[in-house]
């Protein structure tokens, strides 16, 4: 089923867009999760549940705008499973699992038709060496702080920091090799 056809069943048949969606996008939408929240399947559960409900009442600015639904998808779960890993966060200490910079190259590899800053940004986090990348994934995709992460890593706040801007550095001057605007 084409993207149109799917928002459109989405707004004149919710159930059935719904369900049509689950069926074509739900095992992709489980794996980003899974990657994100691995100790709770009904952490992945409710973030899944929230994912399409929000497709569904995106379901016409996505038709207008033709916006792909498999990248929008795959970036809401990333964003709802890492605010529900923040929330757990904010409970009990976790481990950033080492299978969450994957996430990142794959958000990067979703449609390179539609490929801007964003997924280069992505996928050049995703090739940084440790514990940079980690940093990276914990500040900019967690949105932890510098103190929480240099907590975690057993680093100094001043070195986590460092390291931050080194990297923003080193990834501006990437993608200005690549030809991507970095004026803003």
């Amino acid at each position: 089923m084409k993207d149109r056809d799917l928002t459109r069943l989405l707004q004149n048949d919710p159930d059935a867009g719904l369900q049509a969606a689950m069926q074509a996008y739900a095992s992709q939408v489980k794996a980003v999760l899974l990657r994100i929240l691995p100790r709770d399947p009904q952490d992945v559960e409710e973030c899944m549940a929230d994912t399409f409900v929000a497709l569904w009442r995106h379901a016409a600015e996505l038709e207008r705008q033709a916006t792909p639904l498999r990248p929008w998808l795959l970036v809401t779960a990333r964003n709802k499973g890492i605010d529900r890993y923040h929330t757990l966060c904010r409970h009990t200490t976790l481990s950033l699992d080492a299978e969450l910079g994957q996430t990142i190259g794959e958000v990067a590899e979703f449609d390179r038709a539609t490929s801007d800053a964003a997924d280069w940004v992505g996928a050049l986090v995703a090739a940084m060496d440790p514990p940079d990348r980690e940093i990276f994934l914990r500040k900019y995709y967690l949105l932890q702080t510098s103190k929480e992460i240099a907590a975690a890593l057993h680093l100094s706040e001043g070195n986590v920091n460092t390291r931050l801007s080194r990297g923003r550095e080193r990834l501006r001057r990437q993608l200005q090799q690549k030809g991507v605007d970095c004026h803003a």
